[in-house]
């Protein structure tokens, strides 16, 4: 299983948050990419830098053979045609695509190009972040945490009961 976050809090050239995802769902289903399955969009509160607009989250299932490292420049490529600049860490952004599980490959740092950080999977912030989990537990019922061990309903409850 493969699982893409999506996330989005600012206008761009796919228009406002809400039409961006949705567009983001069209490009996650080009190839060499399938949609399989996407979760509904969720409202949330930005999470890290809080003085922003709230974004609107979801949650991808896809398909495909690109390894984890070609995958994600893949996924920067999308996030480049929604109209994104890696300008401030945590930041509004017009579309976030992250890599979030792929197979359950454990990997804690692969090299990527220079200036690009290091791939970590399954992405690290999972077991933190509601918008990524209540999307994941929706979608894909049975998916377990690959190095928890947990699933995402039992990660967002453990979360919820801890705030």
């Amino acid at each position: 299983m493969i699982l893409i976050g999506i996330g989005s809090n600012v206008e761009g050239p796919w228009g406002p948050p809400h039409e961006t995802v949705r567009r983001a769902f069209s490009a996650l289903d080009e190839h060499p990419l399938r949609l399989l399955k996407a979760s509904r969009a969720i409202v949330t509160a930005p999470y890290g830098r809080t003085d922003q607009p709230d974004f609107v989250n979801a949650v991808a299932e896809i398909g495909t053979d690109l390894e984890p490292r070609v995958l994600l420049e893949h996924l920067h490529a999308i996030e480049r045609r929604a109209g994104r600049r890696r300008t401030l860490h945590w930041g509004p952004r017009t579309l976030d695509l992250d890599l979030l599980d792929h197979h359950g490959v454990v990997l804690s740092g692969l090299a990527g190009r220079e200036g690009e950080p290091p791939l970590v999977l399954p992405h690290p912030g999972i077991p933190e972040r509601s918008f990524v989990l209540r999307p994941i537990a929706e979608i894909a019922p049975h998916w377990r945490h690959p190095v928890l061990g947990e699933t995402a309903s039992d990660l967002l409850k453990r979360l919820e009961e801890s705030n």
